[in-house]
């Protein structure tokens, strides 16, 4: 969802705030800035995503290590518990640049994927689905995490700017549910503490940046995925 032109490294910057922070940025951005319009009337849609890791966690490991140079993240995701539409997604990071490359999937071949089995490649198959599913197998992929939060996203043509306000952030490892409306899981954040991220092209237009005092804020290297597998549903790192 949202105004990402795919195929292009973009500045990706996360500040993990508190609730009066969020409050008051969150006012501020509302009302520079356009809500996406996948939010509809609430300003907000629930994202679920389902990360898979090598045998050897080789992803999870190199974001705790603070690897340089570029590293790489796969998923799978779905807005509002909506399985008629998900999204299998590659995240690549290098610094605080990010690269996404993504495609639709359909539920059965999703479903595979969780099971831990192999995919028959096919014809039918459009050439990103290819691409991405070959990468993964190749790399033993499996599935690992379920992350989930709430998601308010803003969004800004000039500059294609977008900043997001990621609340109720949520891990978990009851995987078999990631249809389901209920799972097990629990919070990675201390009670009021949410993730604003601010995403843009070539350039941040100076009045988003000065009214959302961004110089004031500390940013961090922040990983919804890392922290999920590290605070998971049973207390410890599930390998």
């Amino acid at each position: 969802m949202g105004e990402r032109k795919p195929g292009k490294y973009r500045h990706e910057y996360k500040y993990t705030i508190d609730q009066m922070q969020n409050a008051v940025l969150k006012s501020t951005v509302r009302g520079i800035m356009k809500t996406d319009i996948h939010a509809g009337d609430r300003e907000y849609y629930r994202v679920r995503s389902l990360y898979f890791d090598s045998p050897t966690d080789s992803c999870f490991y190199e974001n705790e290590d603070g690897t340089g140079g570029e590293r790489s993240k796969y998923r799978i995701r779905i807005y509002n518990a909506d399985a008629s539409r998900i999204v299998l997604e590659k995240k690549s990071k290098n610094r605080q640049m990010t690269l996404k490359q993504s495609c639709l999937i359909e539920e059965a071949t999703c479903r595979q994927m969780m099971s831990g089995r192999g995919i028959q490649l096919s014809s039918d198959m459009t050439a990103e689905q290819r691409a991405l599913i070959a990468e993964m197998q190749h790399k033993a992929m499996r599935p690992v995490v379920i992350v989930e939060y709430v998601r308010y996203p803003f969004i800004e043509r000039n500059g294609n700017v977008r900043i997001t306000f990621d609340e109720n952030i949520v891990s978990s490892n009851d995987l078999s549910r990631f249809f389901d409306d209920y799972m097990i899981s629990r919070p990675i954040l201390p009670p009021g503490a949410s993730v604003m991220e601010v995403k843009w092209d070539e350039f941040l237009p100076g009045y988003i940046k000065n009214h959302i005092h961004l110089d004031l804020l500390q940013w961090n290297s922040f990983s919804k995925y890392y922290l999920c597998r590290k605070y998971n549903t049973y207390g410890g790192i599930r390998i």
